[in-house]
């Protein structure tokens, strides 16, 4: 899979700090600016890693992700039947955001 960044998110190779470890992995990511409490939330899911359900054993554990461009705390959550766990994380994404209409391609 290629890295693609888009207006939306985020989809590509990624490095997951999990306490002690970092593991490559591939990611799907998109996040939205919520108006009402005035936080950007980001989302996503990680491909299957064997290594990663070994490490977090199906438990809510607190992570670091890594892009390209750039690095942000998250909780995984529970997997999916795919084994594809969920990351969550609010504020700054480890993606760029277009913060204007002019940094959007038109």
């Amino acid at each position: 899979m290629s890295d693609h960044l888009d207006e939306d998110g985020y989809a590509g190779r990624a490095t997951l700090v999990v306490g002690e470890r970092e593991l490559a992995v591939t990611v799907e990511l998109r996040g939205h600016f919520q108006p009402i409490d005035g936080y950007y939330r980001w989302y996503g899911r990680i491909a299957a890693h064997a290594e990663l359900s070994a490490v977090v054993a199906g438990r809510k554990t607190g992570a670091v992700l890594r892009t390209p461009q750039g690095a942000a705390a998250g909780e995984l959550s529970d997997p999916d039947p795919w084994d594809r766990y969920r990351i969550t994380g609010t504020s700054t994404p480890p993606f760029t955001v277009a913060t204007s209409l002019d940094a959007l391609e038109v």
